[in-house]
């Protein structure tokens, strides 16, 4: 039925007729949900990949590339004259990029700006807006040709170095990506927002840059930390000055930062005025906005002390006054500044890329890399066109040469051929040559046949071996490739480079650092002996008298149990050593805080330290000098004493602290002043006590020397520094212990096999612990199968070496003791945290105050099981 006939027959019947669909058509059921996800995804990749992301190898956007490749199609280069940048705009736009001329344009507009790229890709005359925020001219005003920079990155583009796919309608080619010859996308930097993500790669200096670059060919495997000494920082086109490094160096580290950048004002005092005169502003604040501002603020009171605002920035350079009133101080008003309006900001940096179309964020040895990569294909792709080129001339002059060698008969052959085709067939017949050298014989000018060019073709021929010598010997040699690379990037480097526009500088009180935003105080810290830490305020805590029920100081698990607690500043370091001889550090600041009720976090976490490596002690200390020293004591019995200047340069991925040998661990770590007595007790019942001053001193790396001689099978369990005022406990493995006067351990040389501590049988057990306490002290017993007594010190008596004790905690059949943990009493609160003072609690009920606890007690280890059989 046709559609007049079915339209009649609608009115004709008042009612319309049911569509029925064609036998060809097919309606496919798709749920609204996922296709509007597919669309999405679709959309948010096109937005990814073909517009608002640079490519890391060179550092374009897809806009970028084609407005330069058009350029470069055109001959619109650094040493021709400039064109109308509408004729640019439509090319682009006609053969590449149909997006709009207005895009094209804006990009256009950037890449001349010398306020926005530090190396400027495009060479404009005429109004190309300013620091101010004008717009540039229309595009039928401004001209532009490329810059002498922008065509190293298009150089060797004709040598099949880089891929090329359809533009969007199939008629014409264009580049993927360019050869370029400078890693532009940390040179120029490069922002973008996509969908879900965005890019902010701050400008820097060419020269820093390539340098980190042949630092990265030399040496492939060089770190962040190792490229921060060469690379600075960001380097703006603006200047200003970076305070703080240390959002650079979380950039550099982990492709994220937030770095603090000021403009750079001096106080000018002239004929009794009082002047801030700014010169540099930083990175993109629009100047005339930043003015308002300061007026707004002045007239508003929330600055106080500036009589008069003005501009004087002209040709030669930024100059912004800033008049102040007699009575002002310009420091003051200047910190204002600095505190209200954009003369100071923070640039967040994300190292945001396209890594083989794929969006990454990168670390700066991660970028450098893939454009080493990137070069390292260029140069082997160009090579390889080049040897293609000189061995196809090279085949044609072998021709000549045989058809020059025997020129009567070739000159016989073609005259006596009817045509060019019997000619061809003749000479192929006579001389066995390809058709292309038939073809360049045939095309030979008479003037070939002169001794002088005859010479020119058999010296050109030599060149051309000799070329296709080199180029096969740099195929085949990557390190010559590598090497080429880096000749070339320093040509750029010498050619290119300038001095550092940008200052750096340390961050001054108040500034950047994260530390300045910390406030200092004393705080507790928290250990479980599984390994559990928090900081708390001291608030949470108050002194009571002796006999008070406590409070509660961390939630645990029936198993686990607070293992130590001491007083700390926020600024305090603490060393964690680790069962592998590592030493990593944290600030107390970032340990996470935490209320008495909370769990606290695993310390594992905090350090990302590697499988199978855990804690075995923590350190609280600030004197990293050469009076102090770090003695460690390992299971089999090795002590070692380094100065604690050694430790004064912590490491994110930690220093070595110590070389272990095969199947040893480190098992107690302390500070001490050089002067004390030390006991190291072992497992089967033996303790040695010497002086450290039998121990020299030695560097981090060193292994360390032997403290005390052990028996088959035995083992040290710790080491303690002994105080006079103090007794020696010790816990067996059964339940039994006992306390001994520290008289009755006799000093002796270190690596003796050391003297009976307690008499172990199988009724007692191995030991477990063996520690310097004072009476007044409580302790916690946890047992293997997580039983837990909480006594006081007072109830174990004291008796000599050769007793194995007396029970102090009864143990269900096949159940051993596990760790001793101390319920360390509570000072009360101090400002000094250097102070010995402590204040503790424990999961039970109870804080006691006791002023006696000295500082050896900040230290503790977290217990594994490396004391149990």
């Amino acid at each position: 039925m046709d559609e007049d006939k079915k339209d009649a027959k609608n009115d004709a019947t008042g009612k319309e007729e049911e569509y029925t669909p064609k036998a060809t058509s097919q309606i496919l059921p798709v749920a609204i949900s996922r296709e509007m996800k597919k669309a999405y995804l679709d959309y948010s990749m096109s937005v990814i990949v073909g517009r608002a992301l640079p490519d890391v190898r060179d550092g374009l956007k897809p806009v970028h590339r084609r407005v330069l490749f058009a350029m470069h199609e055109l001959g619109i280069v650094s040493n021709k004259p400039h064109k109308k940048s509408a004729r640019v705009v439509g090319e682009v736009l006609g053969k590449y990029h149909p997006h709009g001329d207005t895009a094209v344009y804006d990009t256009i507009v950037r890449m001349a700006q010398k306020f926005s790229l530090n190396h400027t890709l495009i060479d404009g005359h005429g109004n190309f807006g300013s620091i101010d925020g004008d717009s540039a001219a229309a595009m039928r005003y401004t001209e532009v040709r490329m810059a002498k920079i922008a065509e190293e990155m298009l150089k060797d583009i004709d040598m099949e170095t880089v891929n090329f796919s359809p533009n969007f309608d199939d008629t014409l080619k264009e580049p993927v990506v360019l050869p370029s010859m400078i890693p532009n996308l940390l040179i120029n930097g490069s922002e973008g927002i996509a969908v879900g993500m965005a890019t902010k790669i701050p400008p820097h200096n060419l020269r820093e840059i390539i340098d980190a670059t042949v630092m990265i060919i030399d040496t492939p495997e060089t770190t962040a930390d190792e490229l921060i000494g060469i690379v600075k920082g960001p380097d703006f086109p603006t200047a200003g000055r970076i305070c703080g490094r240390s959002g650079i160096v979380s950039a550099y580290r982990s492709g994220r930062g937030k770095v603090n950048v000021r403009a750079v004002a001096e106080v000018e005092e002239k004929n009794d005025r009082i002047k801030i005169i700014i010169n540099e502003l930083p990175y993109q604040v629009n100047k005339a906005n930043l003015i308002k501002t300061m007026a707004h603020l002045a007239n508003d009171k929330k600055i106080e002390g500036i009589r008069d605002l003005r501009d004087e920035s002209d040709r030669e350079g930024m100059r912004v006054v800033i008049e102040l009133t007699k009575t002002a101080t310009p420091e003051i008003v200047l910190n204002q500044l600095y505190k209200h309006t954009d003369m100071s900001i923070t640039y967040g940096m994300i190292n945001l890329a396209l890594v083989d179309n794929q969006p990454r964020i990168l670390t700066l040895p991660q970028i450098l890399q893939c454009y080493v990569d990137h070069r390292f294909e260029v140069v082997t792709r160009r090579t390889e066109y080049l040897l293609k080129k000189a061995k196809e001339r090279a085949h044609i002059l072998e021709g000549l040469r045989i058809a020059l060698e025997n020129i009567d008969e070739t000159i016989k052959l073609i005259k006596s051929s009817k045509n060019r085709e019997e000619a061809h067939e003749r000479l192929t017949e006579r001389f066995a040559l390809s058709k292309i050298q038939i073809d360049s014989i045939l095309a030979m000018q008479l003037q070939r046949l002169t001794g002088l060019e005859r010479e020119k073709i058999d010296n050109e021929y030599k060149e051309l071996l000799a070329k296709i010598e080199e180029y096969t010997a740099i195929l085949a040699d990557r390190m010559k490739v590598l090497a080429i690379i880096k000749k070339e990037l320093l040509e750029i480097r010498d050619k290119y480079g300038r001095d550092r526009l940008t200052k750096i500088e340390d961050a001054a009180e108040g500034e950047m650092d994260d530390e300045a935003f910390i406030e200092k105080e004393n705080v507790t810290i928290a250990i479980t002996n599984t390994g559990y830490i928090k900081r708390m305020s001291q608030d949470e805590f108050k002194a009571q008298r002796r006999g008070g029920k406590g409070v509660i100081g961390m939630a645990t698990k029936e198993e686990d149990h607070i293992k130590d607690i001491f007083t700390a500043n926020t600024h305090d370091y603490l060393l964690f050593f680790t069962s592998t001889g590592q030493v990593r550090w944290l600030k107390v600041y970032q340990i996470p805080e935490g209320t008495r009720y909370s769990k606290g976090r695993a310390v594992t976490n905090l350090l990302n330290l590697h499988e199978g490596e855990e804690v075995c002690a923590i350190l609280r200390s600030n004197n990293f000098d050469d009076e102090h020293f770090i003695i460690m004591a390992t299971k089999k019995g090795v002590v070692k004493k380094t100065p604690a200047s050694a430790f004064a340069k912590p490491r994110k991925g930690g220093i070595r602290g110590i070389t272990l040998r095969d199947g040893d661990m480190l098992v107690e770590v302390r500070e001490t002043d050089g002067t004390r007595d030390i006991l190291i007790p072992t497992r089967e019942g033996k303790a040695i006590r010497f002086n450290e001053k039998d121990v020299r001193s030695m560097g981090r790396t060193a292994a360390g020397v032997k403290g005390i001689r052990l028996s088959s099978g035995d083992k040290v369990i710790g080491m303690t520094i002994l105080d006079p005022e103090k007794a020696i406990l010790t816990v067996t493995q059964k339940g039994y212990g006992k306390r001994t006067a520290i008289d009755e351990y006799r000093t002796t040389r270190r690596g003796g096999k050391g003297i009976i501590n307690l008499q172990v049988t199988d009724k007692t057990g191995k030991i477990v612990d063996s520690r310097a306490v004072r009476e007044t002290e409580e302790i916690l017993l946890v047992s293997k199968q997580g039983k837990i007594i909480r006594t006081n010190l007072s109830q174990i008596k004291i008796q000599g070496r050769n007793t194995q004790g007396v029970r102090i905690m009864r143990l269900d059949d096949g159940d051993v003791l596990a760790a001793v943990g101390r319920v360390i009493a509570d000072a009360e609160t101090t400002d000094d945290a250097d102070k010995d003072d402590t204040m503790g609690t424990d999961n039970a009920d109870m804080v006691e105050k006791d002023d006696t606890v000295d500082k050896d007690d900040i230290s503790g280890v977290i217990p594994s099981e490396k004391n149990i059989e």
